[in-house]
């Protein structure tokens, strides 16, 4: 297929069938698609949609359509024929990131999920030139350009929270560590100074904080196999403004919502597994921070409601102090009586307790195969009555 004008609306056309609600328009068009997939220069032609069409619903169309292109098909499969050209591999990877970080955040997702599978593929041998093009925009100021950054490096490095030890994977992560880690330290400081700065402006701080989310995910995955002598030397400035922030209460970043947690709690809680993390695999380097850990995380937990936005934060601060506790040198942080007796009192048993929610859940669940005035009555008698 030739980067013509002819075939760019041919492709626009067939991406607006394939959202049609009948299936006997949307079949052929993805049908269509399917066949024309294989051709040099298709997925040239969506990523050109992607950056000249003036119609947003196309756009997305494109960019969903991109990214299912390549997870279907980018692999190498040995001894079978490649499905995509070495012409478009070679453009895709010198446009995307480019692309990914000028566009609006839906696209940016979008396309931020397409490099993270081209990366497990071909980074680093295939693609040395990935994580300097994304570290040098952490200098443009545009934190829709760094979170997209932070986005798509969150996506590429996570699987170091799964993969087996190997030579190859700590020649990858020392390679990243030297790339990365600095940048990433220097952003960090850099964005708590910006929530300072910033602290009476909400619009501003959900930005930022979306960013210390992805921050402090990152700060986890390559923190996950081993300890990088990088961030042994940093500690202090990554503990000290961990600290800070799990003690944080901004009104600003509060919200009314009692089911999904809000950014101030979802970084607590990525800030509660860092912690978690480190009293596990590093006890003797984080030892000197541990205390205050404890006792941070200990309020949050006994100062946090019911509301079920806040249950991931409970789980993963109880996984702390469950980490912390069950090792015998640390075990004078918790012997004090009136200790044990908050820790039952304010934290074990509240979390103990059904809320109503769950409580007809449990109900409706024994009562699924009863009929349904049964299940009626016994609803109705005995919620109504706790």
């Amino acid at each position: 297929m030739e980067l013509s004008d002819a075939n760019l609306q041919t492709l626009t056309e067939y991406l607006k069938k394939t959202l049609d609600p009948d299936p006997a328009i949307r079949r052929p068009a993805e049908k269509f698609l399917e066949s024309v997939e294989g051709s040099q220069n298709y997925p040239l032609l969506l990523l050109t949609l992607l950056e000249k069409s003036q119609d947003n619903v196309i756009k997305v169309c494109a960019s969903v359509t991109f990214k299912n292109y390549i997870k279907r098909n980018w692999r190498i499969i040995e001894d079978e024929p490649d499905k995509i050209c070495e012409t478009d591999r070679i453009a895709i990877k010198a446009n995307i990131v480019h692309l990914m970080l000028s566009s609006p955040e839906q696209i940016q997702k979008q396309l931020s999920d397409a490099i993270s599978i081209i990366g497990r593929e071909d980074f680093p041998q295939k693609w040395p030139d990935l994580l300097t093009e994304m570290v040098n925009r952490f200098q443009s100021g545009d934190f829709h350009v760094i979170n997209g950054v932070l986005r798509t490096a969150h996506s590429l490095f996570k699987r170091y929270r799964h993969e087996f030890k190997s030579n190859e994977l700590w020649t990858e992560i020392k390679l990243v560590l030297d790339a990365f880690a600095l940048p990433l330290t220097n952003l960090f400081k850099a964005t708590i100074e910006l929530c300072s700065t910033h602290a009476n402006d909400a619009s501003a701080l959900k930005v930022l904080f979306s960013s210390l989310i992805l921050i402090a995910k990152l700060f986890y995955s390559l923190n996950f196999q081993d300890l990088p002598e990088f961030f042994e030397d940093n500690m202090e400035t990554w503990m000290m403004n961990f600290h800070n922030l799990l003690t944080l209460d901004n009104k600003l970043l509060q919200t009314d919502d009692e089911e999904e947690a809000g950014l101030l709690e979802l970084l607590k809680s990525q800030i509660c597994d860092n912690a978690a993390l480190y009293a596990q695999k590093y006890d003797e380097e984080f030892q000197p921070y541990l205390p205050r850990f404890v006792t941070a995380i200990w309020n949050l937990l006994v100062t946090t409601g019911q509301e079920v936005k806040y249950d991931l934060l409970v789980s993963n601060a109880i996984q702390f102090l469950a980490s912390v506790c069950e090792r015998p040198h640390y075990k004078h942080l918790f012997e004090d009586q009136n200790t044990l007796t908050s820790i039952c009192e304010k934290v074990i048993v509240p979390n103990m307790e059904f809320r109503g929610t769950s409580l007809y859940l449990f109900i409706k669940c024994i009562c699924s195969q009863r009929p349904k005035n049964d299940f009626q009555h016994f609803t109705s008698q005995n919620i109504n009555h706790h």
